[in-house]
């Protein structure tokens, strides 16, 4: 198989560096330039329009980390491309290998270091089950607290930050993710958000998860009426007040005492 790869780096020079030094190699070590990208929104397009084989993907990038990138991928592309970290500082290798990279390689690289690098990725990418990859997946999204939800979006896969969420709801199979300007669909359960940020979000309803900054306040709904078409206080029904948005969630019996001592 001659691998596909693609080059994520924010600086063009080093881009450029490292296209060279993989035409020194490409005879022993034949592959194919899938693309290249100097953002992380710029490599998950990239990456999910050319489905490479391996990323050769830097660690300090502007906005979002090489390592939080990793961790995207695995949730985004199926089946995720294999990741060499290729940079010039050594104290991220650790967390490196936590997302599940393949290698690590610290600049200047050396030709033979690289093709090596590259044929070793090839060859486990052609020997992984569909069963070692969804492992993979599911230890590099509990590797790390993200910072942005990644969401499917007319064929792209776009990154919309953690703050940015004003509340996510479950409906039918999907999950509701909710910004002050748009609505996106995705296919995470509200149980394994809330373990991982359940810092920044409070459960409302079995439902429903809403960001703790985004709650104004909480406010009665309409109440019920009984059979004497009177209305039933006993069925009160609360519901929460959120940020930028107009619609009213309601909140469970179970889960007011939580509501209610965040408006305190």
């Amino acid at each position: 198989m001659t691998p596909r790869l693609f080059i994520v780096d924010d600086e063009a020079p080093a881009r450029a560096r490292l296209k060279t030094l993989l035409s020194d190699i490409a005879a022993e070590c034949p592959h194919e330039l899938a693309g290249e990208a100097g953002c992380a929104q710029q490599a998950l397009d990239g990456i999910a329009q050319s489905r490479p084989d391996i990323v050769l993907l830097d660690v300090q990038m502007p906005g979002m980390s090489g390592i939080k990138l990793a961790s995207h991928l695995s949730r985004a592309v199926d089946p995720a491309p294999a990741i060499i970290f290729v940079t010039a500082y050594d104290e991220y290798a650790l967390k490196a290998f936590e997302v599940r990279a393949l290698d690590y390689l610290l600049k200047p690289v050396r030709a033979a270091r690289l093709a090596d690098a590259i044929r070793r990725a090839a060859a486990l990418r052609a020997q992984a089950s569909p069963q070692h990859a969804a492992i993979g997946a599911a230890a590099s999204v509990m590797s790390s607290k993200r910072q942005h939800f990644s969401v499917q979006e007319r064929g792209r896969v776009l990154l919309v930050p953690v703050s940015e969420v004003i509340y996510l709801k479950a409906e039918l199979k999907y999950v509701t993710l909710r910004t002050r300007l748009q609505e996106y669909l995705i296919e995470e359960s509200l149980t394994s958000i809330e373990e991982e940020l359940g810092s920044s979000f409070v459960r409302v309803h079995r439902n429903a998860l809403v960001a703790r900054h985004a709650i104004l306040g909480v406010e009665r709904g309409a109440q019920p009426v009984d059979a004497d078409g009177e209305a039933d206080k006993s069925s009160e029904q609360w519901q929460v007040i959120l940020r930028d948005v107009d619609e009213r969630l309601p909140i469970s019996r179970r889960q007011w005492p939580v509501a209610k001592a965040l408006v305190r």
